[in-house]
């Protein structure tokens, strides 16, 4: 699995990202993202790293993961789990921001309803699936799907893709 991540064509891909990221950012844009049980805590870590820091003392980045407990409760109650992710992009998306989408099967509703939703406001939407990228493979403008049966390896691989995205993000601005 690690050998299908180090391959040329997946790191141009997640520089890729992180420069049409850091673009983004500089012209005042956020990056929103979010999924479910250990995506969603991967999303507030890749977030958390960006609005805090990552190595280096540098400025704040405008990143939200949509974990808010009050939100994710009072939006799956009012109008089911399958929204809470596509209300909160509403709310915060705007066009030319970045949605990052993290699902371990590609096949997560909800998170499917946000690329949806995302794609509806003119945010660029970028996934990082795993498996065969399921249903949600081919509607976002960046995706990287990578290999395993098993979500722990997934995500092993994602926070890696995300991590290597920061270092660049932070090239990019200046700021590393």
């Amino acid at each position: 699995m690690l050998d299908a991540v180090r391959a040329a064509s997946v790191a141009e891909r997640c520089a890729a990202i992180a420069q049409m990221m850091a673009a983004s950012l500089r012209n005042g844009g956020k990056i929103l993202a979010c999924g479910n049980g250990g995506s969603s805590a991967d999303a507030m870590h890749f977030c958390e790293e960006l609005t805090g820091r990552d190595r280096g003392d540098r400025p704040a980045l405008a990143a939200i993961a949509c974990t808010d407990p009050g939100h994710l409760t009072c939006t799956a109650n009012d109008y089911g789990y399958d929204r809470v992710f596509s209300r909160w992009v509403e709310a915060l998306g705007a066009k030319g921001d970045v949605l990052i989408a993290l699902t371990t099967s590609g096949q997560s509703r909800n998170v499917l309803r946000a690329i949806e939703a995302a794609g509806e406001r003119g945010l660029i939407r970028v996934a990082l699936l795993g498996g065969d990228g399921g249903v949600i493979r081919g509607l976002c403008e960046h995706e990287i799907v990578v290999p395993g049966t098993t979500a722990d390896r997934i995500q092993e691989l994602h926070m890696l893709l995300l991590h290597a995205m920061i270092g660049e993000i932070e090239r990019q601005l200046g700021v590393a």
